[in-house]
């Protein structure tokens, strides 16, 4: 691609939007920015990046933590932070990407050449997903685990972003059920969404 392109991909736990946007960042030839910020951010503070993951987009926890001069003792709020400094730097340089998650949705409103995608499924569906990954887990946990990170996804969003909610419509340019089309089946559609967009 000649120009700038930048695609965010919201998701709900167990929709296979990780995957989704794996396979589109490989079609589309662009890098793919999910967990891996950790790794850029760890080597830029020389920490270990498995002391970051566990605060990887977690919500700011109000109890204990609190702001001075702009600065926090909340290690959720300092990773969201450090990660949301570096996506806008890689944008500022004008690199092309797909992200999942991190706010994205909020953080490129209003760029040209952004996109913004929220990837849900069938209820069904993504129990069976979590099912496969976490075998050792039952249809009940596998409903809690769903929950609990749509939950924290939600809190976390709604905390970082300066405007519009997880999850609603009026946020995204397309939303997309993927069991639908399936794995494959969405990530072509999704493609050709994406090069009528940017007028291909």
């Amino acid at each position: 691609m000649g120009k700038q392109v930048i695609i965010s991909i919201g998701r709900e736990y167990g929709s296979a939007g990780h995957l989704i946007a794996e396979k589109l960042a490989a079609k589309l030839n662009m890098d793919l920015y999910d967990r891996n910020l950790l790794d850029e951010v760890a080597d830029v503070k020389h920490v270990d990046t498995n002391n970051l993951s566990k605060y990887d987009e977690k919500p700011h926890r109000l109890f204990g933590s609190r702001t001075v001069r702009g600065y926090s003792n909340s290690p959720e709020a300092n990773v969201a932070q450090l990660q949301l400094a570096l996506l806008k730097s890689k944008a500022a340089d004008g690199d092309s990407f797909v992200i999942v998650g991190r706010c994205a949705d909020d953080i490129f409103r209003g760029m040209e050449n952004f996109i913004s995608i929220f990837i849900y499924a069938d209820r069904e569906a993504r129990i069976k997903r979590v099912l496969e990954r976490h075998p050792q887990l039952d249809e009940k946990q596998a409903i809690k685990k769903i929950e609990r990170h749509d939950r924290n996804r939600a809190a976390y969003h709604n905390y970082f972003a300066k405007g519009g909610k997880w999850g609603d419509k009026a946020n995204y340019d397309l939303c997309v059920n993927s069991t639908r089309l399936g794995l494959e089946g969405t990530v072509d559609f999704l493609c050709k969404y994406i090069e009528q967009r940017l007028g291909h």
